[in-house]
């Protein structure tokens, strides 16, 4: 069986509100399931690893084959549980130590 290769984007939100972790997760899913239907967003494998309210940063992990996807995703989200907001890509890694680093 062939290993699954994934990718984890650090994430920059922009908003005046403070969402949650979970209306900020139901944004990014809505966002792929706008564009790439039901069965694009199932392929992504999307998960929430961090969120931070205070900084407003978030670590999503994806796999490799949908990155491309996602983040045109990302690029989609203008509202965040009816408030304005926009979603920035910091940096891209294959593990959670070197994503770290990069954003220090």
């Amino acid at each position: 069986m062939k290993r699954v290769k994934r990718r984890y984007l650090a994430l920059q939100l922009d908003s005046e509100a403070l969402p949650s972790g979970k209306e900020f997760i139901d944004a990014v899913w809505g966002a792929v399931t706008k564009l790439y239907g039901e069965h694009g967003a199932s392929l992504t494998s999307l998960a929430l690893i961090d969120y931070d309210l205070d900084k407003k940063n978030a670590v999503l992990r994806t796999n490799l084959s949908t990155l491309n996807m996602v983040r045109a995703s990302l690029a989609t989200i203008t509202s965040i549980s009816d408030n304005e907001a926009a979603v920035h890509l910091k940096a891209i890694s294959g593990t959670i130590k070197a994503l770290h680093q990069k954003t220090r």
